[in-house]
């Protein structure tokens, strides 16, 4: 059972009621495309139900005239719940407090949750269940289990990423007030650099129209095109005219680096 509004298409066109069909599930639609509510859910549930799906749309918002069940609140309904979170954040984030995590959703009450192992988290791309632990058992047990499984490489990849040190994606993440101090500080190396304030899209499939506060680089137009080509590639984007290097997503210790490949732009 899956809310019209949560009836989604991901990457490479696959959507979830061609995919729910594949598996040899009769999916029941209940709500519309903008609101659903609670009474929808239990008026629906019957003896046949398998499970109630909850679907995070993590590549796309919708706004205006919404309703959404919450999971506590579909916790409370005769069904197992399962619900996936999409983009992988394992704990609440401060700087994203509208995206679902993992943690909270079971707390709130989802029997089993999927997400995935990319996008917020910053790991590698992979399938991740968590949930109580008869419902995993079985999983793991289903003849497909093993055809599916990641390979050793992914589960190394996937430990480094959780108990190493932070992703890129959680340092791009991370609020640093010091990013205008850099900007202010790489552009007085630069001639014809400015040090700019400016605005990150999270993008990639995680947290649809959030926009986070930033500061950078805004280079005459000509440069992005060179920096491209450089080696290493460093890509830009153009806004107004200018090309600009957002520093949200340079690490500090990458300062020189790209002092070098913006100079290079003008020998």
């Amino acid at each position: 059972m899956l809310s019209r509004g949560e009836l989604v298409e991901i990457g490479d066109g696959f959507r979830i009621p061609e995919l729910l069909a594949s598996t040899g599930a009769r999916l029941r639609e209940v709500g519309t495309t903008n609101r659903t509510s609670l009474r929808d859910y239990a008026e629906a549930i019957g003896p046949d139900t398998g499970f109630v799906l909850k679907v995070h749309p993590s590549n796309f918002c919708v706004t205006g005239f919404t309703s959404a069940v919450s999971v506590a609140e579909l916790a409370q309904l005769d069904a197992p719940l399962v619900v996936d979170i999409g983009s992988g954040l394992l704990a609440p984030h401060p700087v994203l407090p509208d995206e679902p995590d993992a943690t909270t959703t079971l707390r709130d009450g989802a029997n089993l949750v999927t997400a995935s192992g990319d996008k917020l988290l910053g790991g590698p791309q992979a399938g991740l269940l968590f949930g109580d632990a008869e419902l995993i058992e079985r999983l793991r047990r289903h003849p497909a289990a093993r055809a599916l499984r990641v390979d050793k490489l992914t589960l190394a990849a996937l430990e480094a990423t959780v108990a190493g040190p932070p992703p890129p994606v959680a340092q791009a993440l991370a609020a640093d007030v010091t990013q205008r101090t850099r900007a202010e500080r790489l552009a007085e190396q630069l001639p014809g650099a400015e040090a700019v304030d400016c605005v990150a899209a999270v993008g990639g499939g995680g947290a649809p129209g959030v926009r986070l506060p930033s500061a950078g680089l805004s280079l005459p137009e000509s440069y992005a095109a060179k920096l491209r080509t450089g080696s290493p590639p460093i890509v830009g984007r153009v806004e107004g005219g200018r090309c600009l290097l957002d520093l949200r997503t340079v690490a500090p210790e990458e300062d020189d680096l790209l002092l070098a490949a913006v100079r290079a732009c003008s020998s």
